[in-house]
């Protein structure tokens, strides 16, 4: 049997340490951290990540702020608003909500979020950073996957990983922390040739297409380490990007979905809003 990365307990275990470590420092800033959430339109799932990104701040004693616009807000009042909390001394983290409406561009709006509050680490400056080996704030989805590695105590210098995805919120980011932690990487997506037999090698696999159960058992070799990061929902419920029930008979350690590196993401938000906290007062 596989060993099942339980990403709801390494979560809390990470939660309760942010909690006891705010408890210690507020007195010194005379504050809590303080994160901020925006959000557009009415996307279910986006409503769903965003109250629990604020039921995440109260868990752990954070000060949290949610400015909710419908679907026809203008790109010029989420640049007003960002600015505002840019501007504001008690809020340490920014995090625009993604997907925005149709009609808006992230790219056009994210740039304008303050570097040192960039909490969810999508940046150029951030993503530069860890480019260069000197990250800063990481982004959140795969700097949870990492932890995860090492709450399994997998070894991941030496291995072979292959990340099948190369958005900047996962995989490039992704790819670039595992070549921190001296694997061999190859990034493989839609115009990859023979992907099943490069995946084939692989000792670790994080799987972040966004395609449900696209990574099947004959793509994955005998003791692999299996990490999905997709989240799709199929006739109601939710699945990965790994055919899981049929993969966990082959792969080493796999995480589950849900409940694997989904609670690791909001985690890893409070971890760098924490930290973004920490440098604003001097508490590192």
């Amino acid at each position: 049997m596989p060993h099942i990365i339980d990403g709801k307990a390494v979560s809390q275990k990470i939660k309760s340490e942010i909690k006891a470590e705010v408890d210690l420092l507020k007195g010194g800033a005379g504050r809590v951290p303080g994160l901020a959430v925006v959000i557009a339109g009415d996307d279910p799932a986006s409503k769903i990540y965003v109250k629990n990104k604020i039921s995440g701040c109260a868990e752990v004693g954070f000060f949290s702020v949610h400015k909710e616009f419908d679907g026809n807000v203008s790109k010029s009042t989420l640049i007003e608003t960002v600015s505002e909390l840019n501007a504001d001394e008690n809020i340490d983290g920014i995090l625009v909500q993604l997907p925005l409406p149709k009609g808006l561009n992230p790219d056009e709006i994210l740039p304008f979020i303050d570097v040192k509050k960039d909490v969810d680490g999508l940046s150029a400056y951030q993503q530069g950073l860890l480019l260069q080996g000197n990250p800063d704030l990481i982004s959140c989805t795969p700097n949870g996957v990492i932890e995860l590695l090492k709450s399994a105590n997998i070894e991941i210098a030496g291995k072979n990983a292959v990340v099948i995805g190369r958005s900047n919120m996962v995989g490039k980011p992704m790819a670039m922390l595992l070549l921190r932690e001296n694997a061999t990487v190859t990034i493989c997506h839609s115009k990859t040739k023979d992907l099943k037999n490069t995946v084939s090698k692989a000792d670790i696999v994080v799987a972040a297409i966004g395609r449900a159960r696209f990574v099947t058992a004959d793509m994955i070799k005998e003791g692999a380490v299996v990490i999905d990061v997709g989240m799709n929902r199929v006739d109601g419920k939710l699945c990965g990007d790994v055919d899981y029930e049929n993969v966990k008979e082959k792969a080493a350690a796999i995480t589950p979905v849900p409940g694997g590196v989904g609670p690791m993401t909001i985690t890893m938000l409070l971890k760098n809003t924490l930290e973004s906290f920490k440098k604003k007062n001097n508490l590192l």
